[in-house]
């Protein structure tokens, strides 16, 4: 007689999980450093390598390739399995970790600084889809909510990190001190993820998405960049690189209607919940760059407030993303109509931005901490919630692309929203602008008033989306996706493939699962 084997999740044994958790936290935790704490660096970098021109580059370089690589990295790991991407994420970020910290040069630096951005990308796609792939539906949310708390932790630690190592040691120290918490990472996510072994070769990849992605994104990005580092929406170069951009991605989305294992599967876009919780990812993360970037030129030009006290009034938000996470996925699975919270998230997030531009010389401080509460409280909803039902509304084979999709709109937000505002900002000053303390802080209240006021009518177009939202069972995930019309692929809702037979390894070795249906994870 055959004993059945566990299926899914259940099949993960339970030492193996916790191991393949702290690995993917480790991860997850550093990467969301990275994006914080080289800033604190760069004006020692810039001191030791010149080449001051390239200084918004180190971050412009990471910001698209890490936005580039996700969409691709996310339907790759639905192919082949998390743990090899996992692996080479882990392993690339180390060797440009190490590279980094050896730049000679500004040049160089923004080159590895790219390269490192691509496997940043790679992890950033694959991290929270790992906790579909080893947690039960009814142990998913919670355990979401915690991988949101430990990224706003390490957000909030990331600028004092850097300070730290920086004015104690080296610049340099603040790549190489990734190498030995990757090395641990590395060992972890070997033991503890399972393998999955796909009847997928490298004929399935979708080689014409990927070409026609990346040409299509990456002059977008990085035109958008250019107008929001002080280039006019009308010049040649930013002109170029948009329509080019544009065009291109024309081409991609009629590829991806003929691909049989598309990038970007476009039927994904048919379904409610993916469609409404991409516009709240990408408003509220909109909201977030914007906050982070013009807050402390608000309390410095207008309110006359330190640069250290400026930087500081980012910890509110920052703190409320590390507590609010877990509350909110409780919550989620509690509240059958869970898309009032969507709705309150969002409605919170356009409060501290209206409360932002009524800020004015007269002002207290209190009410721009007040203000970055409500922002990071809303944000702390919005960000899990929209994983969480993602992960149970597209198909089970979707849900690395689905995750993946929901972290690349909120990274293209933050290029979208600084070139939107900063040309606001560029409008209301005028073109002979050149610095913050060169304005009179009457005329720049008046400025930034108009770009957080612009801002609050954008992101409530997010509230809008959500109060369209159908709420799906964020527990019994498979029940839900039983349909008995035939399912489209990729919708949310659709039919669930039967799950993989899962083998169990030796004592203590992570079980092998061995795919069985097309694409199932």
């Amino acid at each position: 007689m055959v004993v059945p084997q566990p299926e899914g999740p259940e099949a993960v044994l339970p030492r193996n999980r916790v191991i393949a958790t702290v690995g993917v936290l480790l991860a997850l935790a550093l990467t969301s450093i990275d994006l914080s704490v080289v800033g604190a660096a760069m004006p020692k970098i810039t001191e030791d390598l010149g080449g001051l021109r390239l200084y918004s580059w180190v971050g412009v370089g990471y910001s698209v390739a890490a936005a580039v690589i996700l969409p691709i990295a996310g339907k790759l790991g639905d192919l082949f399995g998390r743990k090899p991407f996992l692996l080479t994420g882990l392993v690339g970020f180390l060797v440009t970790s190490f590279l980094c910290g050896a730049a000679q040069s500004m040049t160089q630096l923004v080159i590895y600084r790219g390269a490192q951005g691509l496997f940043a990308g790679i992890l950033m796609a694959n991290i929270y889809t790992v906790v579909a792939d080893i947690y039960t539906p009814e142990r998913r949310a919670q355990t979401q909510g915690i991988f949101f708390s430990v990224a706003g932790l390490s957000m909030v630690i990331g600028p004092p990190i850097g300070g730290v190592i920086t004015d104690n040691l080296d610049w340099r120290w603040v790549f190489y001190i990734n190498v030995p918490i990757l090395l641990l990472s590395v060992l972890a996510i070997m033991a503890g993820v399972p393998y999955v072994k796909s009847r997928f070769s490298w004929r399935d990849i979708d080689f014409l998405g990927v070409a026609l992605l990346i040409a299509g994104l990456v002059p977008i990005l990085i035109g958008l960049s250019l107008a929001g580092d002080g280039h006019a929406w009308t010049s040649a170069e930013v002109l170029i690189l948009l329509i080019g951009g544009a065009v291109v991605l024309v081409g991609f989305f009629l590829a991806e209607n003929r691909a049989e294992h598309a990038i970007v599967p476009l039927s994904l876009f048919r379904g409610n919940q993916f469609s409404v919780l991409a516009v709240m990812s990408f408003f509220t993360a909109f909201a977030m760059m914007g906050a982070i970037f013009y807050v402390p030129l608000l309390m410095q030009g207008v309110l006359g407030s330190s640069a250290t006290f400026a930087g500081s009034l980012l910890s509110p938000m920052m703190f409320a993303l590390m507590i609010v996470p877990p509350i909110a996925s409780k919550a989620i699975t509690a509240v059958p109509r869970y898309r009032i919270l969507g709705a309150l998230a969002m409605a919170l997030v356009a409060g501290g931005l209206f409360l932002l531009s009524t800020v004015d010389t007269g002002s207290g401080r209190g009410s721009t901490v007040v203000a970055m509460i409500l922002l990071g409280i809303g944000i702390g909803i919005s960000f899990p919630m929209a994983t969480i039902v993602v992960q149970s509304a597209v198909a089970k084979e979707m849900i690395g692309v689905g995750t993946s999709q929901m972290q690349f709109w909120r990274m293209i937000a933050g290029p979208v929203s600084l070139a939107l505002m900063g040309s606001i900002l560029s409008l209301q000053l005028g073109r002979d602008a050149t610095a913050a303390d060169s304005v009179p802080p009457a005329q720049l209240a008046d400025a930034l008033h108009t770009v957080f006021l612009t801002a609050t009518f954008i992101v409530l177009i997010g509230f809008v989306a959500t109060l369209f939202l159908k709420e799906v069972p964020v527990r019994a995930m498979p029940s839900m996706m039983r349909r008995k019309k035939k399912p489209q692929p990729g919708a949310a809702g659709a039919e669930a493939a039967p799950a993989p037979q899962a083998t169990e390894g030796s004592a203590g070795a992570p079980g092998t699962v061995r795919r069985t249906e097309a694409g199932e994870a």
